[in-house]
């Protein structure tokens, strides 16, 4: 029975130790700032990094001159179909999370323990906006119009797409409004990669200001306070 408990308090503590650890390095990093890559190019573009409370988006306008996300997202594959929305957020994630666990009385451990492994499937969640308030947990950031293209590209190097090149839309019942859908995403999720890691490393891929490493929310929004 003393081996037993040992071995039980070895575990923990070895728990324990790595939580603490992954929590302090991800607070040190998140503060930390990777700087602006200014490109002398006057910034055109406003975007936004929207936050409900966990999980970030990355709010762009629907219509530019350099991409229509309603021909890559369309309108059809929401339940309003609202074609006056004139703002799109797209967050990516665990595929599980997204249609299994609407709210958190819902997480399982199973669901749980397949997105900290990155044993499942990931998606990238779009939904249409008419309007979006900017506020403690919805940022404002402007980008020149390289940055905004290269934005641009990270987001549709994560998509997933069928023989033809068009992106897979998630038919589903889990929708957290009437102007949201699902897609098929690429890459895996896991604690080192998070959605928040997704957001700030498209602000990398941008050249905008963004975390060292991200896992939550608070530190991209630090940045942009």
């Amino acid at each position: 029975m003393r081996r037993i408990l040992k071995g039980v308090f070895r575990v923990s503590g070895a728990v324990f130790l790595f939580i603490a650890g992954y929590l302090l390095t991800e607070r040190i990093l998140s503060r930390s700032a990777v700087a602006e890559k200014p490109d002398g190019l006057p910034k055109t573009v406003m975007a936004f990094i929207w936050s409900n409370g966990v999980h970030t988006d990355i709010v762009l306008p629907v219509t530019t001159i350099y991409k229509c996300w309603n021909q890559t997202f369309l309108y059809q594959n929401t339940i309003s179909k609202d074609s006056l929305c004139q703002w799109i957020a797209i967050g990516w994630g665990d595929k599980g999370f997204y249609l299994n666990t609407p709210e958190w009385k819902d997480l399982t451990l199973k669901t749980a323990f397949q997105a900290a492994a990155g044993l499942g499937e990931t998606a990238l969640h779009v939904t249409y906006y008419r309007h979006v308030p900017e506020n403690d947990h919805c940022r404002k950031l402007l980008l020149s119009s390289n940055q905004y293209q290269k934005l641009i590209r990270y987001i549709e190097a994560s998509l997933d797409r069928d023989a033809s090149g068009r992106p897979v839309f998630i038919a589903t019942n889990a929708q957290y409004n009437r102007d949201d859908a699902f897609y098929e995403a690429k890459g895996a999720y896991s604690l080192f990669h998070t959605c928040n890691s997704w957001t700030n490393k498209g602000l990398k891929a941008a050249g905008a200001k963004a975390c060292k490493w991200a896992a939550f929310d608070r530190g991209i929004l630090y940045q942009y306070r």
